[in-house]
Formats: structure tokens, sequence, C-alpha cells
């Protein structure tokens, strides 16, 4: 996998304000120079990047999403280690992604663009299968929603088996399979064998077109709850209500974050109305109870805005954290 940069020990301190009598996490997690290394190490979680927002292109989205990975890192690596803090994890580095980007700079054309995505996927697939194969919990920081179909695939293939998905999201990502973009990574896993029961948690009624509801009322393998729902709901209820959609995946699934279902913040389809950060922070609390394959949060742009890639840390935080007495 040569296509794969490794975040060394050394590489790392160039993100860590490091200062005395502290320990910041980036201080006592794991590195590895190569997969033959990630073998041996015992840790759990496995973090890596895939910095890319050409699949949000083809799919007419906002660009940025590729300048996520460094902004997480620099946030991520200097929380504190503390008693309430995990370091079960390898951050293990990012797939190369400049050669894409540079290809795509001056293309336009959607469809040219959802070209290239299949030797992303590919990549992605291969990195994903190898960490699950390991029996640990791959964390994908990406990028667009395009590389769900990749994480779909390659962990599918780990275990040999179809898996399922929980997705918060405020779209579906079923529109149909004409050619690879960020909104339909699900359709083409669906189609392929890969994905067997998907629950989709707050897709917005405004932007999902009649024939996806008309496909998933007509599909026993998917569900959804729309954003609409949860609305003027309390606390209690929306965990009752997102506790259903987990139900449903069989306890045992993939858990996909799109922030674009995060109200006001910087996303390819940035909303003023969706679920808080806070809310999110609890779902993920509750979703990591269950038998989760791997977490893959996209779609944010960290790129101007040193919040939304603090975000990211929590919610990556809140999902390695050990289980407190």
């Amino acid at each position: 996998m040569n296509f794969f940069n490794f975040l060394t020990e050394n590489s790392a301190k160039a993100y860590i304000n490091s200062r005395d009598g502290e320990t910041k996490l980036g201080e006592s997690i794991n590195y590895v120079s190569s997969f033959k290394e990630l073998e041996n190490t015992a840790a759990h979680y496995v973090i890596f990047g895939i910095p890319e927002d050409i699949g949000i292109r083809a799919n007419l989205g906002k660009p940025g999403a590729s300048n996520t990975w460094e902004p997480f890192l620099k946030a991520f690596l200097n929380i504190q280690y503390n008693a309430y803090n995990g370091n079960d994890c390898v951050v293990l580095g990012h797939i190369k992604t400049d050669d894409f980007l540079q290809k795509a700079k001056n293309i336009e054309d959607p469809r040219t663009l959802g070209e290239m995505l299949p030797e992303i996927d590919d990549m992605l697939s291969q990195v994903v299968e190898k960490i699950v194969s390991l029996k640990k919990i791959p964390i994908i920081i990406g990028g667009g929603h395009n590389n769900s179909y990749g994480n779909i695939k390659g962990c599918s293939k780990a275990l040999e088996q179809s898996i399922n998905v929980l997705n918060i999201d405020a779209h579906t990502d079923l529109r149909t399979p004409n050619y690879r973009h960020s909104g339909n990574g699900f359709s083409y896993a669906k189609k392929e064998g890969f994905l067997e029961y998907y629950a989709m948690v707050g897709i917005h009624q405004n932007y999902t077109p009649r024939y996806i509801f008309d496909m998933i009322n007509d599909d026993k393998t998917m569900s959804y709850s729309l954003f609409e729902d949860y609305l003027h709901l309390t606390t209690i209820d929306k965990l009752i209500k997102f506790k259903r959609a987990i139900d449903f995946a069989k306890n045992k699934f993939a858990l996909e974050l799109d922030c674009d279902a995060i109200q006001d913040f910087d996303s390819s389809a940035m909303t003023p109305s969706g679920f808080t950060t806070n809310e999110v922070r609890s779902f993920i609390n509750l979703a990591k109870k269950q038998h989760v394959h791997y977490l893959h949060i996209c779609e944010a742009d960290a790129g101007k805005n040193p919040l939304i890639a603090k975000a990211l840390s929590y919610f990556v935080s809140d999902f390695i954290r050990p289980e407190t007495k």
C-alpha cells in the first residue's frame, strides 16, 4: 500500500503543543510506520484520514473537505490525556490524495470527476479491510461521503459478509448509481451486495427526492427518520428515537456521520437547521455501546474554522473513551 502516508511519532510532534506538567493525547498514543507494525500493536482503534473532496464536487457540492485532516490532527492530538480520555488508539496517517486533487483541480464536468473515484474507492477499501481483519475498529476522517462505499466494501470483505450501516445524515445518499459521487455511495454498496440493513437518521424532507422516498418505503432492509420528527422532542425522546435506528441495524453496524446533518457546521451542504453538536455527541455515546464496525466522519470543512476540527475531536474522543464506572 504505497499510497498511504504514515504519521510517525516524530512527524506528529509538529502538531502537538507540549506544555510542562501536562501530557497531551498525542504524546501518549501509538504510532506505526507500516501495516506490519500495526499488526503487532494492541491498540483497539485506528484513526486515519482521506483528504479529498472530488466526490463532493462530482455531486455538485461545495468543496473544502480535503482541508480537514490536518486541522483535525492539530485538535485531536492536543487533547489532554487524563483519567477521562482513553489512549487505546493508533493515529495511522492518511491516504495520499494530492495527485488526485491536482488532476481534478481544473476539471468541472461532474462525470469526469466521478471517473477518478473508483481508484480512491479501491485504496480506501484496502485500508479498511486490513484494519478490520486485524479485529480493530477504523475511525475514518473524510473527505466526502462518497467514501462510504469504500468503507462498507472494505469492512464487508474483511468480515466476509454484507454489513449493516447507521447513517446520521441530512441526505440518504441513495441517488441513482449512474456514476460515482458523494450522493450515491450507499446505492453502489447496496447494488454490489456489501450493504444489508441501512438505517438513516435525520434526513431532511426538503432535500430528499420523491423517487428515493418511494424506494426506501418499498425496501424492508431500509428505514429512515426525518429530522423534522426530532424538532419538538425532549432530549430523552430523541435518544429513544435514535435507539430505534440502532435496533433496526441489529445492534451491529458501521456508524456514518455526515456533518451536513449538524446545524451551522461548515460542511459541503451547510444547513441552518439540523442536529446540534451536543446531540450528535449523545448519539455517538449511545451507538458506541453496541458493536460498531467503524466510525466515518465526513463532509466537514475545517480549513477556515478551528471550531470544526475541535468538534470532530470531541466526536472521536467520545467514541474511543472508555466507559466510566
